[in-house]
């Protein structure tokens, strides 16, 4: 069960990942400006994100392990239909579909094993789940640059085929049981939909920036939007969301503050070095995939060690240290140029590794162990939508950015000026939002002394 899971978290990151490595050949093949070009990535996490919560609860009632399956069956078959795009939008559509897929398994992946598993073993096997997740992010960019360099970007999307087949049949023939620990409970559908318009229109909204007046009333409507679905999901016997969780479980609330924090401060690191290491550097999709896999590798060989440390030792100091040791990294990224050595990037990819492998294993199992059995599925859910917001506005700044200093142009040498100074401006706002995440992170309170 241990392998089918981690196979399953494999699979969704890397498929995000060398996908990002092979934006700019997409880009020159498909006529893509620079704010177009992030919604290939946006897209997906969009969709990721409307869909997390629906299938979190879905699988608590009806079977996570069978809401896991279709998630890879959903992901490989989107896969495939990207390979065949032919236009911008067409490829964005299968993007959305391959962020439904996604979800599926980002929020039962973590709940399973928290199912399984007794509470003295789950930092360990939380921590070995991130690990397969950053190995799939670290493969991804090497693997990717490879495939698009030699074989277009087409072959990236085609690679995740085989891979997704061979996963559908690890859980078919290796995870017997089911898990569904809300079954009697009904599902809100009501509530799923206010939710996905809602946050739909406030992602959008920060794409239209800075636009006086359609990006600011796309977000305010967004944000009423959510403002209501707490209010009505607070009235429900069943809801989607369990807006209790987040009223006297200070654990709970702040792990997944702390979790959005960081995501929104880190995700958007990859997007930006890639599009700065072909464009700027030169460099060809393959070298800036060996450059790039620095940063994931060093959060697959440290996030195990992180889980077992999570075992032993309060989360909040673990995952802490992690945020600040992510803030020395950022900092050090602000002051990129056309200059900057390849050594002090990837000396900076290796830091911001270190510090997510110190958070992540930490923070979920903190989110994990703060609630009932019944709730894993929705806890996870949470946090995996903590997770993907973090990542949406992660690259909603960097759009933001791009749209205010360089516009709707594509990337060319003439605009190279204004791409690294929107680069660092990106940086210094990550940086920033960061440090405050450490306070959110050591404010959650100590895991141990409520559990006993």
């Amino acid at each position: 069960m241990l392998i089918s899971t981690a196979c399953g978290s494999f699979l969704t990151p890397y498929m995000a990942a060398s996908v990002n490595i092979a934006l700019p050949s997409i880009g020159r093949e498909l006529g893509m400006d620079a704010v177009m070009l992030s919604w290939v990535s946006t897209a997906y996490l969009l969709s990721a994100a409307v869909f997390l919560l629906p299938f979190g609860r879905l699988a608590d009632i009806y079977g996570r392990k069978k809401v896991f399956f279709w998630g890879i069956v959903i992901s490989t078959a989107s896969a495939f239909f990207s390979a065949l795009s032919f236009s911008a939008p067409m490829l964005l559509v299968f993007r959305v579909l391959n962020g439904a897929g996604a979800s599926m398994v980002f929020g039962t992946a973590i709940a399973i094993l928290i199912s399984e598993f007794p509470p003295s073993k789950r930092g360990r096997v939380i921590g070995i789940n991130v690990g397969a997740t950053y190995l799939g992010l670290s493969l991804g960019p090497v693997l990717g640059g490879f495939l698009t360099g030699y074989l277009g970007w087409r072959s990236v999307f085609y690679m995740n085929v085989p891979l997704g087949l061979a996963v559908i049949y690890a859980v078919l023939a290796n995870v017997k049981t089911e898990w569904a620990g809300a079954r009697e409970e009904r599902f809100d559908l009501a509530g799923s939909l206010i939710y996905g318009v809602s946050l739909s229109v406030l992602i959008y909204g920060l794409s239209r920036l800075p636009s006086a007046f359609s990006g600011w009333l796309l977000i305010g409507a967004g944000a009423i939007g959510l403002l209501f679905f707490w209010h009505y999901e607070s009235a429900l016997s069943s809801p989607v969301f369990h807006v209790g969780l987040f009223r006297k479980n200070s654990v709970f609330i702040f792990s997944n503050i702390a979790t959005l924090i960081n995501y929104s401060a880190t995700f958007g690191v990859v997007f930006l070095l890639s599009l700065y290491l072909q464009y700027i550097k030169g460099f060809d999709p393959r070298r800036a995939g060996l450059v790039m896999v620095a940063q994931p590798l060093t959060m697959a060989v440290f996030s195990p060690l992180s889980g077992r440390l999570s075992d032993r030792f309060e989360a909040r100091i673990v995952a802490s240290a992690g945020m600040m040791i992510t803030v020395v990294s950022l900092l050090s990224l602000t002051f990129v140029n056309e200059l900057t050595s390849m050594g002090r990037i990837i000396s900076s990819l290796i830091i911001l590794g270190l510090g997510l492998a110190l958070f992540s294993s930490p923070n979920t199992s903190a989110v994990m162990g703060s609630v009932e059995k019944r709730f894993y599925g929705i806890a996870s859910a949470t946090m995996g939508t903590m997770r993907l917001l973090g990542q949406m506005f992660s690259m909603g700044i960097s759009m933001m950015v791009f749209s205010i200093q360089i516009g709707d142009v594509k990337i060319t040498q003439q605009y190279y000026p204004q791409f690294i100074s929107s680069i660092s401006t990106t940086f210094w706002i990550f940086t920033i939002l960061c440090a405050g995440g450490v306070f959110a992170s050591l404010a959650r309170g100590k895991l141990r002394a409520e559990s006993e």
